[in-house]
This record gives C-alpha cells, sequence and structure tokens, in this order.
C-alpha cells in the first residue's frame, strides 16, 4: 500500500508551533449555550464565559449548528459569527468544527454545498483548520442524534479515504479527520476491524492530518472490554506521525458504561493518555478542550476545575519544552 502525501497548500507552508490550550464551542441556536435565534448572535451566558474566560486559551473552534430551516448559505451565519469573533481578544485564531462533511458515509454523497459554504465562510473568518468526527452524520437524509462510526470493514477502507481526499481537494483551509466516539447505549459498530487500525489504514491512505479525540479512543478501548493498563495501550496502532491536534471533553464512567457527555469535566484517565499522546505524536499543534462548561455568569462549572487546570499544566509544559528548543 502506498501511503498518500498531504496535499500542497499554497500560503499553508511552516506551522506554527505549538499553541497551547484552545477551546472548543459548541453553540446550537437557542440553546442554553449557544447562539441566540432572535437576536442572532453568541448569547448572553456565551458572552459572559468569553468576557471572563476569552484570554484563558490560547485559539478557539466553534462547531457548526445549522440554523433552523435556512438554506445552506453564508449569508445567514455571517453577522452571528462576526458578532461572536467580537467577542474574542483581538488576533484570536479561530478553527471550525463542521459537522455536515459526512466523512463516513458510505452513501453517495454530493459534499459541494458544504465545500463552498465553508470556503465562504473561510474567507471572511479565516478559519486555521477544519476538523470532523469521521462518522456517519446523517443517513438517507436523516441527521444522526450522535455521529456514528464508519463500517470497520475492509472494503470501506479505500472508501472513506477517497471521500478524505476529495474533501482535501475542495477546502480552502486545512482539513483534519477526528478519531470517532464509541459512546456506549448510542453507537451502533458494524464491522470486525479494529477502530485503531481502520483509521490508521484511512489516515495513511488519504495523507490526512487527524485529530485524535481523548475520550473517543478510551471510549473504543472500553468497548473492547479493556479497562485499567489496556485502556491505554496499541498506540502505536494510530497515525501517531499525522496527528496535530488532540481534544478532550467531559466524560465519565457509570454503571461500567463509558459515556462521551460533554459536560466539562474530565477523567483522570483522559489526562493519563493525553500525556502519552504529547510524547507520541511528534507533528501536534494543538489540545483543545471541549465545550467548557458555566452558569450563567459565565463562570466556569467547579467540579470541571481540578482536572482542567491539570491539563493546562500538562499543555504548558509541553509548549514551553518545545519553545525552549
Amino acid at each position: 500500500m502506498t501511503t498518500a502525501e498531504p496535499l500542497a497548500r499554497p500560503g499553508k507552508a511552516g506551522r506554527p508551533g505549538r499553541r497551547g490550550l484552545g477551546a472548543g464551542m459548541d453553540l446550537p441556536w437557542g440553546a442554553p449555550i449557544g447562539f441566540d435565534p432572535d437576536d442572532p448572535g453568541p448569547n448572553e451566558r456565551v458572552r459572559n464565559f468569553l468576557a471572563r474566560h476569552g484570554t484563558d486559551y490560547a485559539y478557539y473552534a466553534f462547531a457548526f449548528q445549522p440554523r433552523g430551516p435556512v438554506p445552506l448559505l453564508a449569508e445567514h451565519y455571517l453577522e452571528p459569527y462576526r458578532r461572536l469573533m467580537e467577542q474574542l481578544p483581538a488576533g484570536t485564531p479561530v478553527a471550525l468544527h463542521q459537522t455536515m462533511l459526512n466523512l463516513g458515509t458510505v452513501e453517495p454523497y454530493d459534499r459541494g454545498p458544504v465545500y463552498e459554504f465553508t470556503n465562504e465562510l473561510h474567507r471572511h473568518f479565516d478559519w486555521q483548520w477544519v476538523v470532523e468526527d469521521l462518522g456517519m452524520w446523517s443517513l438517507g437524509g436523516i441527521p444522526m442524534p450522535y455521529p456514528l462510526p464508519p463500517y470497520l470493514v475492509e472494503e470501506n477502507v479505500t472508501h472513506v479515504a477517497a471521500g478524505i481526499r476529495e474533501a482535501m481537494r475542495e477546502l480552502d483551509p486545512v482539513l483534519r479527520v477526528e478519531f470517532p466516539g464509541f459512546t456506549d447505549g448510542v453507537t451502533v459498530v458494524v464491522g470486525d476491524m479494529d477502530a485503531y487500525d481502520f483509521f490508521r489504514r484511512v489516515a495513511e491512505r488519504s495523507g490526512a492530518d487527524v485529530t485524535l479525540d481523548v475520550g473517543h479512543l478510551l471510549s473504543w478501548r472500553w468497548w473492547r472490554g479493556e479497562r485499567g493498563a489496556g485502556l491505554y495501550a496499541d498506540l502505536d496502532r494510530l497515525p501517531l506521525a499525522q496527528c496535530t491536534e488532540l481534544h478532550l471533553s467531559g466524560s465519565a464512567i457509570s454503571r461500567d458504561r463509558f459515556l462521551d457527555l460533554h459536560h466539562g469535566v474530565l477523567l483522570d484517565e483522559q489526562l493519563v493518555l493525553a500525556e502519552r499522546l504529547l510524547e507520541l505524536c511528534p507533528r501536534l499543534e494543538a489540545v483543545t478542550y471541549e465545550d467548557p462548561n458555566y452558569d450563567r455568569s459565565g463562570r466556569m462549572v467547579p467540579k470541571s476545575l481540578p482536572n482542567l487546570e491539570r491539563l493546562r499544566k500538562l499543555v504548558n509544559q509541553w509548549a514551553a519544552a518545545n519553545s525552549s528548543n
């Protein structure tokens, strides 16, 4: 098998080094933490959080959420995103977490409108990268409540890699492909390939940069029945040399189920694995803490603070080690 070379990108030569800790935010329309549907822009709770903590993070990544039954046209989203960017410190880098590329689908999928939409937003907001979980976000036009992992079968490797390769060509910003999640009680797994092997094979064939979500990795190992040291084994089966970003989001283990809750509270196990990956990924650029949880005044949920500070310390040490070399 020949490993594909990453696509050349004019103006993107050279990397910014280690960015440090960033924040990822999912902002659904009309949600307690999200966009205000009546006065398009981030709601008061989001504004309060960014006023208190905007300078705590080296960059931000915002997850795209559809604005109700409106056509997928940039004009419907430019003003809300502009108002959101106005809340950030000047010059803060921003990235986009897409949710419509549907990179894991087995069905024919016309991504042309999504490419056009994403590139138009990029012309206005200069996304540092675009990331999406390698999953099936919709089937037969019906959105999934949680993206399903791709079918883990040999025949699907080439198909999925080709879709990623197309997205890399068509998107103006750099694409990162994220290891999928395996939330117990929600995820349906089809196929007998190990997800680590499937993801590595797809990454190698496409040549894409990848994002390793620490909770997603643990969720797969948990799904397979691993516990204790087994949760951190077989990391060499992942495309570590292509990893440019880590994600960590609030997770929990309850009644022997691994739950990807995005509630802000990190598990000790996530920090253990993150520390190992910081050492193993030579091209790692960014570490994203996804979906901080905070009250109406913008204050972080107290339960989330101890492990968030542990993560911040790990990332600061990692970033400082690079600057001293």
